[in-house]
């Protein structure tokens, strides 16, 4: 990303702020805890000893913390924003245990809704793993809801769907259909359609879905942030220009700019660029990057690439065959070609490049175009990132040190995919995934994020999986691979000044020091102190974004 920082301009009239009589956790390089903060308009005044803040700042309005914890506020390292606020007006198939739940569901929502004959029908979040039927689902399952509406449901990976047959018919799908590049139509043994396309095949489907108004895009973002915002989230790191098939940026960035003109924009947004064609991506680059539109609030940058699908969908690709599906290794995105001159295009404009690859093998050819782009233009502190990094050799974990890559680790997706891991890769890959420890105790780079609405997007959910490595059920006891736990100091790092670290901003947030952004929350309890079993019962009870509360509990 450009490093070139945005001015902070204080608006002034603030009154000061002193809170005190309670935990401020600093994140600080040392981990210092402090009693007092002074904060006026939207910058940290100082923080240190109480009684020391009272006597200099004797005017100051005092805010009373009656014991509770004040951290830096969570910074989210990757998360799909848009795609989570569509997500809200979709059939949530999450918490179904079932395909006939999910069949009536479908129905439900039509019935209740009264959706009109021809209108589209869409859910998102179910995952086979927790059907009892243990299977995917199909056409034939959709068309039990209704064929006279075209229906897709998304799995909760994002990287496959399900259509009905009126919905393939509409997409012009057939068996004889072939395969997009990067992507899969899947047939059954006799060569009929299952209804199940994978990867870059979705958008076959997706593309025959309405698009969505600058408009409407702003009314589900707001409401989508008011829930990030009650979270504890005061900056999200989000990949948003394909949530809808028209994959207008121009239209996602004005959304946001909109937002922010009108003091509407209650979140940081750091832009992770979804730009798959070279065309577009020079295109971007000379329109959004050469010009430089950055503000505090709206950030556009880095590139963001999807070099491969998911474990639980089998599309991670990985260097050896899957364990339970010995005739594939998942899938490639990209040629090695087409990669590398995606990565050195947007490295040599100082975009920066940020890469989702869950595979061993996704990764290695992440790896090497990092260092094809550094060849062209060398940088020492380009912060390339890889997000997800599920399938990590030990190669692959010394090339993080190495070449100085960002981990965007993602915890919170143990909670289903450690039901699968040793099914998909078997036991003699196993130790070498999910390796968070691993990687922070050699000191590499990390960042902590969701990929909401893949995920929970309450942080404290991620704690939770983290810091004691096992499901929200607290299976299995004692944890999955418990060496791999992460201490809560750990993890809460990887979400504050780490996270700032990311967008090249260690030095203007992510944790509370004086002449920082005031980008803090308060906590019911300090998650340094609680019991690691409890630590999603800790409540976010106020949120304030540059001095300004976003959020407060009723």
């Amino acid at each position: 990303m450009h490093k070139t920082q945005y001015p902070i301009i204080s608006k002034g009239g603030y009154e000061m702020k002193l809170y005190q009589n309670g935990v401020i956790l600093t994140m600080n390089a040392a981990g210092e805890r402090a009693g007092s903060m002074a904060v006026e308009g939207e910058r940290i005044v100082r923080v240190g000893d109480e009684e020391e803040l009272a006597k200099e700042f004797p005017h100051a309005k005092k805010v009373d913390l009656r014991g509770r914890t004040v951290m830096p506020g969570f910074i989210e390292g990757h998360v799909h924003l848009l795609n989570y606020a569509y997500s809200l007006t979709k059939i949530d198939c999450a918490p179904l245990k079932s395909i006939e739940e999910m069949i009536e569901a479908g129905r439900k929502y039509i019935r209740e809704r009264q959706v009109p004959a021809g209108k589209w029908v869409q859910g998102r979040g179910w995952n086979q793993i927790f059907f009892a039927e243990k299977r995917n689902p199909t056409t034939a399952d959709l068309d039990a809801i209704s064929t006279e509406h075209p229906i897709v449901f998304t799995r909760v990976c994002e990287h496959m769907v399900v259509a009905n047959s009126m919905a393939l018919s509409m997409a012009g799908i057939t068996k004889e259909t072939e395969n997009p590049e990067g992507g899969e139509i899947e047939h059954d043994e006799n060569g009929n359609l299952t209804g199940l396309l994978k990867e870059t095949a979705r958008y076959l489907i997706y593309r025959m879905i309405p698009d969505k108004s600058v408009e409407e895009i702003k009314e589900m973002l707001v409401n989508a942030i008011s829930i990030a915002s009650s979270l504890g989230l005061t900056t999200m790191h989000t990949d948003d220009f394909e949530t809808f098939s028209d994959k207008d940026w121009r239209k996602v960035m004005r959304a946001y700019r909109e937002l922010e003109q009108e003091d509407r924009l209650n979140m940081r947004i750091r832009e992770q660029c979804l730009l798959p064609q070279i065309d577009r991506l020079k295109e971007f680059i000379k329109e959004e990057i050469l010009e430089r539109h950055d503000t505090s609030m709206v950030q556009a940058g880095p590139l963001k690439l999807l070099t491969d699908g998911s474990l639980g969908g089998r599309s991670a690709f990985l260097r050896a065959p899957y364990s339970d599906a010995p005739d594939t290794c998942g899938i490639a995105v990209f040629t090695k070609d087409e990669l590398n001159e995606l990565v050195t295009t947007a490295h040599e404009a100082k975009m920066g490049v940020v890469c989702h690859a869950i595979g061993d093998g996704a990764m290695e050819m992440c790896m090497d175009a990092f260092l094809k782009a550094q060849e062209k233009r060398p940088d020492p502190d380009a912060r390339f990132g890889i997000i997800h990094l599920q399938i990590t050799q030990p190669d692959i974990l010394k090339r993080f040190k190495e070449q100085n890559v960002i981990a965007y680790m993602e915890p919170v997706c143990l909670n289903s995919d450690l039901h699968i891991a040793e099914s998909r890769v078997g036991a003699e890959r196993l130790p070498s995934t999910y390796n968070y420890r691993t990687l922070c105790d050699m000191n590499v780079m990390y960042t902590m994020s969701s990929d909401c609405p893949v995920d929970s997007l309450n942080p404290f959910d991620s704690l939770f999986v983290g810091v004691n490595r096992c499901d929200y059920s607290g299976y299995p006891e004692g944890g999955w691979m418990p060496e791999q736990k992460l201490t809560v100091e750990q993890m809460l790092r990887g979400f504050t000044i780490n996270g700032a670290y990311a967008s090249f901003e260690e030095n203007l947030k992510g944790s509370l020091e004086e002449g920082k952004l005031a980008d803090f929350v308060i906590l019911s309890q300090d998650p340094t102190r609680c019991d690691p079993m409890k630590l999603r019962d800790i409540a976010v009870e106020e949120t304030v974004l540059g001095g300004r509360t976003v959020y407060r509990k009723k």
